[in-house]
C-alpha cells in the first residue's frame, strides 16, 4: 500500500520556528519581520536581438520591524536619559528558523532605526509600530 504524502515537504516552517535577537536579547515583542536586499542588473545590448551581455551596478538592502508598543518602551527604558532610538548605534539583528531539527540563521547588519511614531486608534486591543530600519546588507544562511 502506497503512502500518500499530502505535501512532500512535511511539517512546514511557520512564525513559531523563528527567533530574532537583537541588541543583545531575544525579541518576545515583535509581531513582523521583513527583510530582503536586490543588486541592480540589466542587459547590455549589441548586435542582434539579444542581449551580448549583463551590466551589474549597486546593491541594495531593506528591513522593517514591528514591534508591541511595550517592547518599545522597554527599549526607550534601557536608554540613558534625553537619548532617542534614532541614536542607537548600529547593530545586527540575528533571525534563526528551526525546520526539521536544523537551524538556518541569517544576519540583517547595520541595523539604525530611523523613526520613531506611534498609531493607536478606537477599537485596538493592542498598540503596534512598524519601524523600518536602514541597513547595509544581509548575510543569508550564515552559520
Amino acid at each position: 500500500m502506497q503512502v500518500s504524502l499530502i505535501n512532500k515537504f512535511g511539517q512546514m516552517a511557520g512564525w513559531n520556528n523563528v527567533t530574532v535577537t537583537m541588541l543583545g536579547r531575544d525579541i518576545e515583542g515583535i509581531i513582523e519581520l521583513e527583510y530582503d536586499d536586490s543588486v541592480e542588473k540589466e542587459n547590455a545590448r549589441g548586435a542582434g536581438m539579444f542581449p551580448i551581455g549583463r551590466g551589474v551596478g549597486n546593491y541594495d538592502a531593506k528591513s522593517a520591524i514591528t514591534l508591541y508598543l511595550e517592547e518599545v518602551v522597554a527599549l526607550q527604558q534601557s536608554l540613558p536619559p534625553g537619548k532617542r532610538i534614532t541614536d542607537i548605534a548600529p547593530f545586527d539583528i540575528a533571525i534563526s528558523y528551526e525546520y526539521e531539527g536544523m537551524i538556518y540563521k541569517d544576519r540583517i547588519r547595520n541595523c539604525e532605526f530611523t523613526e520613531k511614531s506611534v498609531a493607536v486608534k478606537q477599537g485596538d486591543k493592542t498598540i503596534a509600530t512598524k519601524f523600518n530600519l536602514i541597513v547595509s546588507h544581509i548575510m543569508w544562511n550564515v552559520i
